[in-house]
């Protein structure tokens, strides 16, 4: 016992004080462990950046942003989708297109109240467009060649610069169409009249080739003709339309007092600035749904940073505008939305003669509804510095999520970036399939895709595709493969298209260019990586059949190896 150390004798490692030591020890531990917890969460949060999904298109346009949650921000392997993707398609309103013989009907209607046409013996008399015979006889010939497509509205024809020439426009759907959608198109026809009068076309232009019946009428005004009932217009009023001209210009309060009236929301700040696409959307529709819960007008910046995963500098570019990318005449006669810089202007204008207020909110944890007493003009959001602590869409997170909805069917895609894929896919008569094919650094990393480079290869396509599309079919091929040449030994079996093959589209001979160019106050508009991808996406989805790399041209996991069973397909 003398030689013994005597730790039994202090004070703390006495029986009756150990129970009480053990309890310290335990809780020490567990505040250890949870400050540990704390700190790894915060670094993977601070440093974590979602994958866009943008250039990983989707199997036959699955789910968006998948989430079992309304609001927490998750990402996915799918393109971005946007309201119109979300309409189902009312089998009501496409069911009544128009049919050769209901253009019959009419002109038998018309013939046995009038005379025949105005020809009365000269043949060399200028052709008249609005004569009803010429009218029928451009319906008939357009029906009965575009055998893909559905036709739903014709608009009176108007004359075309030569004497024997006729422009007419149509709303038209394709036949195996999956989205809830119409398109305009408006085409020339050289008519002629041979020496007894008899009308015919000898021939019909290219896409949107008969400019003079562009001209968009008044939504009131009927003329043409159509199949359509009262409820049925409704329904058809609700659907986008593309091929319409695009009248986006910035809304303005006019008066002041319908400014002082008003109650307005405004985000400033935060770090959403220059993220993916689908990291914008996500946060400008939780600002826009709060607005809409609190009924108040959403200020918005239209100017936005496109990611450096879409630009060829490979830089983050400031001064792209909202309009580049998203329907923003739906968004404003949808929703109450102003431009900040107009508002700017409106509030320092009339801000002290009126006596308007401002309630400022630092913290993303006051929710809506602790908002929803305010009487201030104006609600000011002021988001940090600190990520992902300033991401708009924390607002739209925990008690909020069921409660504030967020508005996806007032976001539609750009409508000159949608007029792209509506010529791609005229051009192609709405009769072709498509392959979506994966190359990249995916094909060069044989560790994970051990099999994707030979089972991409020419030769392997074509043994692959033999089985799933025709011979001489139309292919439109979306690809990140760089060298499309790389696939002209499909060119033996089917007549091959890629995306670049129509960039006169976007040139600066198009009408895409010359309208981003005036929105853009007379500066150039590079059709940059998200357009590209956006465009090449929605012509692959029309095809009439498509094809995926993974599970239909390889058997290799979409993320790598080991990973189909995890991998959304």
């Amino acid at each position: 016992m003398l030689g013994r150390p005597g730790l039994s004798r202090t004070g703390s490692f006495r029986p009756e004080n150990l129970g009480q030591n053990a309890l310290h020890m335990i809780g020490n531990l567990c505040f250890t462990i949870f400050v540990i917890g704390v700190l790894v969460f915060t670094i993977i949060a601070a440093t974590y950046e979602p994958e866009d999904p943008l250039f990983h298109p989707s199997t036959k346009l699955t789910t968006f942003l998948t989430s079992t949650s309304n609001a927490t921000f998750q990402s996915d392997n799918t393109v971005v989708k946007t309201g119109e993707d979300f309409m189902a398609a009312n089998q009501t309103a496409f069911a009544t297109f128009i049919n050769v013989t209901d253009v019959l009907e009419i002109k038998e209607e018309r013939t046995d109240q009038t005379s025949s046409s105005e020809c009365e013996g000269d043949s060399r008399k200028p052709l008249n467009c609005r004569d009803p015979e010429v009218f029928h006889l451009m319906m008939k010939e357009a029906i009965e060649r575009f055998k893909d497509i559905h036709f739903y509205r014709f608009g009176k024809p108007a004359p075309g610069p030569e004497e024997n020439t006729c422009d007419m426009a149509w709303r038209f759907r394709p036949k195996e169409g999956k989205t809830a959608a119409f398109y305009k198109d408006y085409r020339r026809f050289v008519i002629n009249r041979s020496e007894n009068c008899t009308l015919s076309v000898v021939s019909i232009g290219d896409y949107h080739s008969g400019v003079n019946a562009r001209k968009r009428k008044n939504k009131n005004q009927k003329l043409g003709f159509e199949k359509t009932s009262g409820k049925q217009e409704q329904v058809v009023a609700a659907l986008p339309v593309v091929g319409e001209a695009v009248n986006d210009s910035l809304p303005v309060v006019e008066f002041e007092n319908a400014f002082s009236r008003g109650k307005y929301l405004i985000y400033v700040g935060g770090g959403d600035r220059c993220k993916s696409m689908n990291h914008y959307l996500w946060s400008f529709l939780c600002a826009l749904g709060e607005a809409q819960y609190l009924n108040r007008t959403l200020v918005m910046d239209l100017k936005l940073c496109l990611s450096s995963i879409y630009t060829s500098s490979n830089q983050d570019e400031e001064g792209k505008d909202f309009r580049f990318y998203f329907d923003f005449e739906h968004l404003k006669e949808a929703a109450s939305v102003l431009d900040h810089e107009q508002f700017w202007q409106d509030w320092n204008k009339w801000q002290k003669k009126d006596g308007l207020s401002l309630h400022l909110v630092e913290d993303f944890r006051v929710t809506p509804m602790k908002l929803s007493e305010v009487k201030d003009s104006l609600i000011m959001r002021k988001f940090g510095l600190v990520e992902p602590d300033n991401y708009w869409y924390r607002v739209c997170e925990g008690e909020t999520e069921s409660v504030v909805q967020r508005p996806w069917h007032l976001l539609w895609k750009s409508r000159r970036l949608m007029d792209i894929v509506l010529a791609i896919a005229s051009k192609l008569n709405w009769d072709y399939d498509s392959v979506h094919i994966v190359r990249g650094e995916k094909a060069r990393n044989r560790d994970l895709w051990p099999n994707l480079a030979q089972d991409t290869s020419p030769d392997a396509l074509i043994s692959t595709l033999q089985n799933k599309i025709e011979d001489g079919r139309n292919v439109y091929i979306a690809t990140n493969e760089p060298d499309t040449s790389f696939f002209d030994p499909l060119k033996d079996k089917y007549s091959t298209h890629f995306l670049d093959e129509y960039k006169d589209l976007w040139d600066e001979n198009s009408e895409w260019y010359s309208e981003t160019k005036n929105l853009n106050n007379g500066v150039p508009v590079e059709f940059d990586g998200y357009m590209r991808v956006s465009v090449g996406t929605e012509v692959f989805l029309r095809a009439k059949k498509q094809i995926e790399t993974f599970n239909e041209l390889t058997n290799d996991c979409k993320d790598g190896i080991n990973t189909c069973n995890t991998a959304s397909s």
